[in-house]
C-alpha cells in the first residue's frame, strides 16, 4: 500500500505548494484509490496532484474527516472533475448538494478491501485504519476526538503499526510509544517534542512525501 501526502502546511518536494490543510492519496493493488480529506483549497490540491501525477479523475473514494474548511476545502475542486467518486462523510459534515454517491457515516465501516473507517468518534471526526501486512496504519485528519481514542476505535481491525496525519494539541506522548511509525503532519502542535522522544520512529511529514506499507 502507497501513500502520498498531496497536501499538507509543509513541503518535502520541490514545486509543490504548501497551505494549512491535509490531504493524503491511498493506493494499492485491487482497491480504487482513495483520497482522504481534500485540503484547505481547490487551487493548492490540484496543483500538487498535477505535480504528484495524480489525476483526480482517477480518484474512486473520498473520505473527509470532518467538516473544518482545512480537510474539506478542496473538495468542490476534486468534485468538479470527477463526478462518480463514493463520498464517505461524517454525519456532523452536514446536508450538502455534491456530486457522486454519498454515505454517511456513524458507525466504523469497511470502505474497500483493507480500508476502514473508525467511525464518526465523539460526534465530529473519522480517521481511516488501513490494513497491511506490517499491521494497522491510521490516517487521521485532525485527531480532535484525541490520538488515543483515534488509536483505541482502530484497534479493533488489528495491531497498530503506525500513524500519520494532524495531532492537533495532543500531548499524551506516551500513547504513541508501541507504534513504529509516527508521521505528525499538519496541525500538529508539539511536533518536535514527539520527535525528540521518538527519534528513531517519529519523522517530518509535508507534502510530497511517499510512505510504502
Amino acid at each position: 500500500m502507497k501513500l502520498t501526502v498531496v497536501y499538507d502546511d509543509e513541503v518535502k518536494r520541490e514545486g509543490l505548494w504548501r497551505g494549512y490543510g491535509f490531504s493524503c492519496f491511498i493506493e494499492a493493488e485491487n482497491m480504487p484509490s482513495v483520497l482522504f480529506d481534500a485540503g484547505g483549497d481547490s487551487p493548492t490540491l490540484l496543483h500538487n496532484m498535477k505535480e504528484l501525477n495524480i489525476d483526480p479523475k482517477d480518484i474512486g473514494i473520498i473520505v473527509i474527516s470532518h467538516a473544518h474548511g482545512d480537510h474539506a476545502g478542496g473538495l468542490s475542486g476534486i468534485l468538479e472533475l470527477n463526478e462518480t467518486a463514493e463520498l464517505y462523510l461524517p454525519s456532523s459534515f452536514g446536508r450538502v448538494r455534491l456530486g457522486g454517491r454519498i454515505i454517511t457515516v456513524k458507525a466504523a465501516i469497511q470502505i474497500c478491501e483493507d480500508v476502514f473507517s473508525t467511525g464518526e468518534l465523539m460526534g465530529i471526526e473519522q480517521s481511516l485504519a488501513l490494513k497491511t501486512d506490517k499491521g494497522v496504519s491510521v490516517i487521521t485528519g485532525c485527531s480532535h476526538p484525541g490520538v488515543a481514542n483515534i488509536l483505541k476505535a482502530a484497534s479493533e481491525f488489528g495491531k497498530i503499526y503506525g500513524i500519520l496525519g494532524g495531532f492537533h494539541g495532543f500531548r499524551e506522548f506516551k500513547a504513541l510509544e508501541s507504534l513504529s511509525l509516527i508521521y505528525p503532519c499538519h496541525c500538529t502542535a508539539y511536533k518536535r517534542e514527539i520527535r525528540d522522544l521518538y527519534p528513531d520512529r517519529a519523522l517530518e511529514c509535508g507534502a510530497g512525501l511517499v510512505v510504502e506499507l
